[in-house]
């Protein structure tokens, strides 16, 4: 699991630290950067998955100036710094880079300015075992386009680091692109939702039906009406559908595909699915959206169940109260982000000793984040509502 990141000029964020629990609620305003610091995580994985790599991962969040801090000063490189630890091995990771004109290289036309490591350092229990740039590369700036994580033939003293920045999942349900199956033929690794059923389809079909039992009767008591669900290839077209078996009064007349599932019932499917699917981190963006807030109260405990089986990290951003209601969650496991006059900065909530105080007292640590990051703290910006 991730331990500790520090972030230089990275989108909201100019220059900011924080350790890192085995759960993490991100808490701010909108606009403070919770869906941009989810996205470090997902740079590691672009950076590091078969078919992404450096180049891909920078041109596919628009290129370094996109990311690039817009407080950022002479120091202007992106610096990602993250710590973790893998069985019983620390390890660290630190990428600094910014965009450099390198010539005219083929590999890249059209592009005068490419993605440039200005350095790449591993460290395994304090033991530096990379570190770039080298004599390679300062004879071979090209070489500088790339990183070693993303090759095989260089990372193997540290394989472990790359799997496991490629095992990191980002969830954030769309219920019309589960909605619309023949879309999702040929996709891979959608974060939306978008191949949500091709990833059904491709898990061993024991596997598969366990997922989908448990998912059953976690739904079953949300929707009393659902007494079966299954999942099947169309024979015809073998695009694959979920169907649910509600009660109804015609005994052939309750059988429902995915189309006509509810927004907060396809959202759940996805999250329940996502919880049970790989060992890796896995991010989610505001899964309370279209849940009802009774649902939404007890899926911090689910989380724990799967953190409990798996040792699975679990980092989720949200807006809801309801989410946090849960008085086993730690003061530590809070993150407020708090914008400030030209960046984010993230505070611990073990740091801020009224959230601690409020916890010792059997209260909400959560309470305290909220209050504090609340974009309404005075009578007189709710004037906003005159406008309506």
């Amino acid at each position: 699991m991730f331990t500790s990141l520090s972030l230089q000029n990275w989108k909201n964020f100019r220059n900011v630290e924080s350790k890192l629990s085995q759960r993490v609620f991100l808490i701010g305003p909108n606009a403070s950067g919770k869906s941009n610091l989810l996205d470090v995580f997902g740079f590691l994985r672009d950076i590091s998955q078969v078919g992404g790599g450096f180049q891909y991962a920078v041109n596919k969040r628009g290129g370094v100036s996109k990311i690039r801090c817009l407080a950022a000063r002479t120091k202007s490189d992106i610096v990602i710094d993250v710590s973790l630890r893998l069985d019983e091995t620390n390890w660290r990771y630190r990428i600094s880079f910014t965009q450099r004109n390198i010539g005219q290289v083929s590999a890249y036309p059209g592009q005068p300015n490419v993605p440039f490591l200005q350095e790449e350092k591993i460290w395994r229990n304090s033991e530096v075992i990379l570190n770039r740039p080298n004599s390679d590369d300062r004879s071979d700036p090209f070489r500088r386009t790339q990183t070693a994580l993303e090759q095989i033939n260089s990372n193997k003293d540290f394989r472990e680091v790359a799997d496991f920045f490629a095992s990191i999942r980002y969830l954030h349900v769309v219920p019309q692109l589960i909605r619309e199956p023949e879309r999702s033929v040929g996709r891979t690794n959608d974060p939306y939702g978008g191949d949500f059923l091709e990833q059904v389809a491709r898990t061993p079909k024991g596997i598969r039906d366990s997922r989908l039992t448990k998912i059953k009767a976690a739904l079953q008591l949300i929707v009393p009406q659902l007494k079966e669900l299954k999942f099947e290839l169309d024979t015809r077209t073998g695009v694959p559908h979920l169907y649910g078996l509600y009660e109804h009064w015609r005994p052939k007349a309750g059988w429902q595909s995915e189309g006509q599932f509810s927004d907060g019932t396809l959202r759940l499917i996805g999250l329940l699915w996502a919880l049970q699917d790989g060992k890796g981190p896995l991010l989610l963006e505001e899964p309370e959206l279209s849940l009802h807030s009774e649902v939404v109260k007890y899926l911090p405990q689910a989380m724990l169940k799967v953190m409990r089986k798996s040792h699975r990290q679990i980092i989720i951003s949200t807006h809801s109260r309801e989410l946090t209601s849960d008085k086993g969650i730690m003061p530590e496991e809070l993150l407020t982000l708090e914008p400030s006059s030209e960046s984010t900065i993230i505070k611990s909530g073990d740091m801020d000793p009224v959230m601690v105080a409020v916890s010792k007292a059997g209260g909400l640590a959560a309470d305290v984040a909220f209050a504090k990051t609340n974009p309404l703290k005075s009578v007189e910006q709710m004037d906003l509502l005159e406008l309506l």
